[in-house]
């Protein structure tokens, strides 16, 4: 092990101390600087910063030490080049495109998309003149079939929300490089824990910090990482200079989050597969779409790129809406929220929240029905959350 290099270490360790930048007080914990901008020492100094030859923060909108230890303890865990922390999980997914499309460019994307991404694409970029083309992830001669001469980018969710579909990252990256395309991969759902997209071939990898990496429903960030010559050539000044930055005390918030997210996730990943294996057990689910389990349509991808199942799962319970509002409406130790990725479990009902904006008609070409249900598994003991869904089944 190579004593000053982070990434000798595993990551439970480098989750401690990757990316930590003491100040002259020794302080244990990071600092938390709470600043707007930097004094300079002098006016030649200044210049110098400014024109970057010389080493240092100018304008917490760029940079600041707190938001940069968290970008490169992300770093670190991910195994990227480089990295800009977002103000949220949706700056990072708007950056990550904006910043290398132009009128005229086409993005080819996989359909099972959170709404807020298919909205993005769509209409925040198309109406800046890029076109776009939804096609079934998990099919890889629709990938093929949809690509034109002026398509850019490549855009997944792996495992997908709400329905956990998993699409071959290797795969889709080969056919993107082939169409001279990047490929930018949403990994919240299996967080870095699981599965990492750049060793698959990803270029870009996007992440909710909000979400795992915080994982104690405290503050909203994002992560964009990649090689330095992508971040150096597409988002460097876009980033600078349309602001999506991260705040200091966010950053320092998911640095802390970070300290422990391979043991959330680790037990997180079990809960939720037990909870999965209980649910198809019960003669009032329909189906359980969990990426642990055998019978995931997509058993065979999961075995190649994922180290894990996942901390959530999806289910459909017989009766639709009405059955899936009485079994939320029962739970008591499992919440009802729209987030993913708690210490806490929630439970979430795609149609009527996150999902609702799209049409009826893409829902139903999703799979999400008005019975699913998405469950975050939390940290709770298993056994209480066990019983909770029984008592909820009970109610139906």
């Amino acid at each position: 092990m190579k004593k000053n290099d982070p990434r000798s270490l595993r990551p439970a360790t480098r989750m401690v101390h990757g990316g930590t930048m003491r100040s002259g007080f020794g302080e244990t914990s990071e600092a938390l600087f709470l600043t707007q901008g930097f004094v300079y020492p002098s006016a030649e100094a200044a210049e110098a910063r400014f024109k970057g030859d010389e080493p240092g923060f100018i304008y917490s909108r760029y940079g600041n030490p707190t938001t940069r230890m968290f970008e490169e303890r992300m770093i670190a865990l991910e195994g990227a080049e480089d990295a800009r922390a977002t103000a949220s999980g949706m700056a990072a997914v708007a950056a990550a495109l904006q910043c290398q499309v132009r009128a005229g460019d086409h993005i080819l994307s996989s359909r099972a998309l959170f709404g807020s991404c298919r909205y993005v694409i769509e209409t925040v970029l198309g109406r800046a003149g890029v076109t776009s083309t939804f096609v079934d992830g998990r099919d890889l001669d629709q990938w093929r079939a949809a690509v034109r001469p002026e398509t850019r980018v490549f855009f997944m969710e792996t495992p997908t929300n709400p329905t956990l579909e998993v699409i071959d990252i290797a795969a889709v990256a080969e056919i993107a490089h082939a169409a001279g395309a990047t490929l930018v991969v949403d990994n919240v759902f299996a967080t870095p824990m699981l599965q990492k997209p750049l060793e698959l071939g990803a270029d870009v990898v996007i992440y909710s910090a909000t979400k795992h990496i915080d994982g104690q429903g405290r503050c909203l960030g994002g992560v964009i990482l990649s090689n330095q010559d992508w971040i150096d050539r597409n988002l460097h000044e876009f980033f600078r200079h349309t602001g999506p930055s991260l705040s200091p005390f966010n950053a320092w918030t998911l640095l802390k989050g970070l300290e422990t997210l391979p043991l959330r996730v680790e037990k997180q990943t079990a809960n939720a597969a037990r909870l999965a294996d209980h649910l198809a057990g019960s003669d009032k689910v329909g189906r359980v779409l969990y990426p642990g389990r055998a019978d995931h349509p997509d058993a065979a991808v999961i075995a190649k790129q994922m180290t894990g199942g996942s901390t959530l799962l999806a289910f459909e319970l017989d009766g639709g809406k009405e059955a899936a509002f009485r079994f939320s409406n029962a739970l008591e130790v499992i919440k009802i929220s729209n987030n993913l990725g708690d210490a806490k479990s929630l439970i979430t009902h795609p149609a009527t929240t996150t999902h609702k904006n799209l049409t009826s008609e893409v829902r139903a070409e999703l799979g999400i029905t008005d019975g699913m249900l998405r469950l975050s598994a939390g940290i709770e003991d298993t056994a209480d959350l066990l019983d909770d869904v029984e008592t909820a089944l009970a109610a139906i």
